[in-house]
């Protein structure tokens, strides 16, 4: 895959970053989060991993600097447990 190839994702309230290169992180939450938002998912849950918790900080990181973010937790044990995140978005205007 080159740069300019494009990775179409089912915009459906879960974010797997499994797949993705650590360093497309920063850009691909907003843009997915701006979506979800856009369909009106404003419950969506991102899979990081659990690992040693690299990931898990940048994604929190992105999330802290999103003023449309309302909330954000480690996900339960039925949802991914410290391998995944909760974010509640607030509405779209």
């Amino acid at each position: 895959m080159t740069d300019n190839d494009h990775v179409h994702l089912p915009i459906d309230g879960t974010l797997d970053l499994h797949a993705f290169h650590p360093s497309d992180i920063k850009s691909l939450v907003p843009d997915y989060l701006e979506e979800c938002r856009n369909k009106g998912i404003l419950n969506v849950r991102i899979v990081h991993g659990k690992g040693i918790g690299n990931l898990r900080r940048t994604v929190h990181a992105a999330l802290g600097r999103l003023e449309y973010v309302e909330s954000y937790r480690l996900a339960g044990e039925d949802a991914g447990s410290w391998g995944a995140t909760l974010v509640v978005l607030k509405a779209a205007l």
